[in-house]
């Protein structure tokens, strides 16, 4: 006999996809159509029962970009279709299979409650009477990469333009036939598990034939009429039991919603209830379902707008269906939240699933960011999260990442358990290529059996469908195939813990190597970030110590809700820069607005501090003195003392005694001297704050890539414009340099004040530029084989070398507010206002020397899917610490993010710092009244230079108890004993982060 297999598989492929398929429902009649066209933004379902409603046919074109068109649609079931299983079938002329950028719709009945969402893979509603009537709200969302990454006007609605994008494809009532569905799903599953099978597995042989007998049984004449008999031919096959060393697939429901990405806040929430609603249908159907659902700030938006499915959300997470997962406001960035900000995510996420639905819940779920600091373990552990998920890291581009399931230690020790699955997605369909790529792919053979996967479309939306339901079932225990079991994730982790309880550890961040441009990405964005961090800290500290010292009100409400708006807006594609323009527009707009709201609290906090008159106040928020001021406490300027020796301006050189910096006509730094050392900091032959114009092209994934090829075309900016003295000492000298270059211009402002070594550039960028990136170098006479970042709570060390690919796929790196490079007995720091996105390269110069280049990525220029990202002006500011050491670095870092205040006063007594800590090595990060209103001071601390530290807070008030909190204010069952001078002795270990509750009453 002649090998017939490929023509029986292509045989079973034909039948099923152009007989069995449109069989599925036995027969259709067209529904009545009416339809309203929204003028404007969306409406809500009152408003639109209310509205005109015009005649509306298949065919029909509809949908400008962005818009909403109300469709009714009423019919009557045929008499001799009731008691079987009809369901209204919508296609709103879906292009392609993807829920996310394109047509949707929400499905209400009649009276305005909401029944399901439709999308591509999802076009059902269920019907239950004779009568039909639907109320659909269609969203004309349009596909931004819809030609991959060509810039695109529809990401923003004012060049976004009135053409329809859709046209109407049709509104049926339709017989569903039972029969035929579960054939074409015996089908594609057995179909799918085949291809999958060595051409040597006898199972494999076994499938083919029974599927061949079962198109035997089949009339593709009469596909109703015969799908029961060619169903049994299948029944053997699928009965056959896994073996028992197979492995087993935990699939938890899941929808990853992006909270902002192709499409803007507005249409995120939309999203929210057409998912939500899809899930707990389905949860009604199917009483095995599991559904993870993380983001605390979707289910807040859809309990405000849609209370309906807001209750069918608590029903099902009662019913043990809906799980709450993730602890978090939103799934925020995983490198580029300030670890104050990265704590409020828990603590806001956490409180929410608690006092909504009375979950606690125990791991952190962040499938889709773009690299994991290593401050997260302790993060996690501190809100009382046993595990962490993600996905993002198979997404590697040149190392494959060792493990699936493992410990994830963090940079003080602390350690998570953690998993990858090995499926390598997120958007799980229980596919047959999905579960043997996570056989196949799974590090752990040997010590483990078992991976996760989060099943249902995502990154748009649309969750679930109750295909993949049936597909579970029949792979529950299926010869050839690993065992699925629909499970909670808790479930998951605590089997796959008591299986490997001393699974491999790795250590320090999880670097993404991909996606480095993120930490630069739309500059506007990430500036208006690191300022409301800052500010929210102020507002806190100031509002607090006014509270207990001039009785003022603290705002709990109102900084709750504006830490609220700032954690959505670190959502991993708002923050990172990878959004339309809308969103990035309207994300401007939204941090000029919490700036305005959090300079009044400051106003309002200090103003009661320091009492009316007309003397000038100063209020220092950074945790270390500045210039005279205690740190986290204020001073009246006249008793301040004088900041050290004079600055003086020769020409263009600025000298302090500490440093002197000669900038020569190009505008750029000849020299740079540490006069307390008495060296050179520049490297011969080099100039400082040298900017550098790269062609920025990368091979995809505009917004988010920067590849390494970038480096190979580069430009200098050595022409100056103009070079002017604008302050000439004794307190502040001062040299403005402008440059022109392409269209784009920059003004920079290099600044040497008395008494601090720091060399400060203000920076005003007007850029205009096209797939290009704006870098400024530092090349130092320093001898470093690694640099230090600052992350959240700490910093890491990465080397500078290129000696294994794991090093050399670090070319671009975050840090927040320093990066610092040395040698032994030297170091310089770099301190930044703005900016996250980093290189730092070593070379080899011919007098045998070795020259550190430190270089701050400054903005860059994408085109997709914003083609005017980073279009127009920035500012930030910069500076050279010469001779710092770690703790120096810190200093600078929170000095520059958080300058002094000058306010009026009156002439009365000066309230000490609400709390102060000895020494340098522990700092405050965080100072508020708990949470609870009781009035007790919350602080919190943490370890900054990686050693052990002893040290004492001091408080300026009475403390009546010390008790040490998780990130939620909930003690721990420790209490600090205060001493008999009311100071309390803390330790910390390396990096430790403590959170002290400071009694009061």
């Amino acid at each position: 006999m002649h090998d017939d297999r490929k023509l029986v598989e292509e045989r079973i492929d034909r039948v099923l996809r152009e007989r069995v398929a449109p069989a599925v429902y036995a027969a259709r009649i067209p529904l009545e159509l009416a339809a309203w066209h929204v003028p404007g933004e969306p409406v809500p379902v009152e408003e639109a029962l209310k509205a005109t409603y015009e005649p509306f046919a298949a065919g029909t074109r509809w949908g400008r970009p962005w818009s909403t068109t109300w469709l009714r649609a009423t019919g009557t079931v045929p008499a001799e279709w009731l008691g079987r299983r009809v369901e209204a079938v919508f296609d709103l002329g879906f292009i392609g299979d993807w829920p996310g950028g394109q047509a949707e719709a929400l499905v209400h009945d009649l009276s305005g409650n909401p029944v399901k969402g439709l999308e591509p893979q999802n076009q059902y509603v269920p019907v239950t009477g004779p009568q039909v009537g639907l109320l659909l709200e269609m969203a004309a969302n349009p596909d931004i990469l819809a030609d991959g990454f060509l810039p695109t006007p529809l990401g923003d609605l004012a060049t976004a333009g009135d053409e329809p994008l859709y046209r109407f494809a049709h509104a049926d009532l339709a017989l569903l036939d039972e029969q035929v569905w579960h054939l074409r799903l015996d089908l594609e599953v057995l179909r799918e598990l085949m291809a999958e099978l060595p051409q040597t597995d006898p199972r494999r042989h076994e499938i083919l034939r029974a599927l061949e007998r079962a198109l035997d049984a089949l009339d593709i004449h009469d596909v109703s009429g015969t799908a029961s008999q060619a169903r049994a031919r299948l029944a053997a096959v699928l009965a056959s039991p896994a073996h028992a060393s197979a492995h087993t697939v935990s699939g938890v429901g899941h929808a990853h919603i992006d909270s902002a990405w192709l499409w803007p806040i507005r249409e995120t929430q939309r999203k929210n209830a057409r998912t939500f609603a899809n899930v707990t249908a389905l949860a009604r159907d199917y009483p095995e379902f599991v559904f993870a659902g993380p983001q605390a700030q979707q289910y807040a938006w859809v309990k405000q707008r849609w209370p309906e499915i807001f209750d069918r959300i608590k029903e099902a997470v009662k019913g043990g269906q809906w799980v709450p997962v993730g602890g978090m406001w939103v799934e925020a960035d995983g490198n580029l939240p300030g670890g104050e900000a990265l704590a409020r995510q828990l603590v806001h996420g956490k409180r929410f699933f608690a006092e909504e639905f009375g979950v606690e819940c125990r791991g952190v779920w962040l499938p889709d960011s773009f690299g994991y600091t290593a401050a997260y373990p302790q993060i996690a552990r501190l809100a009382g999260m046993d595990w962490f998920l993600t996905q993002k890291i198979s997404w590697n581009q040149t190392n494959k990442f060792p493990h699936h399931t493992f410990w994830w230690e963090g940079i003080d020790g602390t350690r998570i358990f953690t998993h990858f699955p090995p499926a390598d997605t997120y958007n799980g369909t229980f596919s047959g290529s999905e579960l043997a790529h996570a056989v196949r792919n799974y590090a752990e053979k040997g010590a483990g059996t078992r991976s996760l996967l989060p099943f249902g479309h995502g990154d748009g939306g649309g969750g679930p469908t109750r295909e993949m339901l049936e597909k579970a079932r029949r792979l529950r225990d299926l010869e050839g195939s690993p065992r699925v079991v629909v499970q909670p994730p808790d479930a998951f982790f605590a089997a796959a813990r008591e299986e490997q309880p001393d699974a491999a550890v790795w250590s320090g961040e999880l670097y993404l190597e991909l996606h480095r441009a993120t930490y630069t990405s739309q500059a506007r964005t990430k500036a208006g970030n690191r300022r409301s961090e800052s500010l929210l800290r102020e507002a806190e500290l100031w509002a607090a110590t006014a509270a207990v010292h001039a009785g003022f009100a603290y705002p709990h409400e109102e900084l709750d809700r504006l830490w609220k708006v700032v954690l959505l807006h670190q959502f991993h594609d708002i923050l990172p820069g990878s959004s339309i323009a809308w969103v990035h527009k309207e994300a401007e707009a939204t941090y000029a607005r919490v700036r305005a709201e959090l300079e009044e609290i400051i106003s309002s906090a200090t103003a009661a501090l320091a009492g009316p008159g007309t003397a000038s106040w100063v209020f220092n928020a950074a945790p270390q003195p500045v210039e005279g001021v205690p740190g986290g406490g204020m001073a009246r300027l006249e008793t301040l003392p004088e900041p050290g020796a004079p600055v003086t301006v020769e020409g263009t050189t600025l000298d302090n005694g500490l440093v002197r910096v000669v900038i020569d006509e190009d505008g750029l730094f000849a020299s740079v001297r540490d006069l307390v050392a008495g060296r050179e900091v520049l490297a011969p032959g080099t100039r400082g704050n040298l900017l550098q114009l790269h062609t920025d092209f990368p091979n995809q994934w505009d917004a988010w890539d920067i590849d390494a090829h970038y480096r190979r075309q580069r430009a200098d900016l050595t022409h100056a414009d103009s070079v002017t003295v604008v302050e000439r000492g004794p307190l502040v000298g001062a040299v403005r340099v402008e440059r022109s270059f392409g269209a784009s211009r920059v003004t920079q402002t290099v600044t040497v004040r008395a008494g601090s070594p720091r060399i400060e550039v203000a920076t005003e960028i007007d850029w205009h530029e096209r797939q290009k990136i704006l870098k400024a170098a530092f090349p130092l006479d320093v001898h470093a084989d690694r640099s230090a970042a600052e992350i959240q709570f700490g910093h890491v060390h990465r080397p500078t070398h290129t000696n294994t690919s794991w090093d050399a796929a670090r070319f671009e790196i975050s840090c927040h507010r320093w990066i610092h490079v040395g040698e032994p007995g030297y170091g310089v720091a770099i301190a930044n206002d703005a900016t996250y996105g980093h290189d730092v390269t070593r070379t080899t110069r011919q007098d045998g020397g070795t020259t550190t280049t430190a270089r701050l990525s400054l903005v860059r220029a994408p085109q997709s899917p914003d083609p005017e990202a980073d279009q127009g002006p920035h500012r930030m500011t910069y500076a050279l610490v010469p001779g710092a050491s770690i703790a120096e670095a810190v200093d600078a870092g929170y000095a520059l993010n958080l300058p002094p205040r000058v306010v009026s006063g009156g002439a009365g007594p000066v309230p000490e710092p609400l709390v102060s800590l000895d020494g340098r090595a522990a700092r405050i990060e965080a100072v508020k009244l708990a949470d609870d209103g009781s009035g007790d001071v919350v602080v919190r601390v943490y370890e900054s230079l990686g050693g052990r530290a002893a040290t004492r807070l001091r408080a300026s008030f009475p403390i009546t108890q010390v008790t040490v909190t998780d990130l939620l204010e909930r003690p721990l069952g420790e209490t600090v004993a205060v001493e008999a001078d009311g100071s309390v002795p803390v330790g910390l270990r390396p990096f430790q982060i403590l959170t002290l509750r400071l009694g009061r009453r």
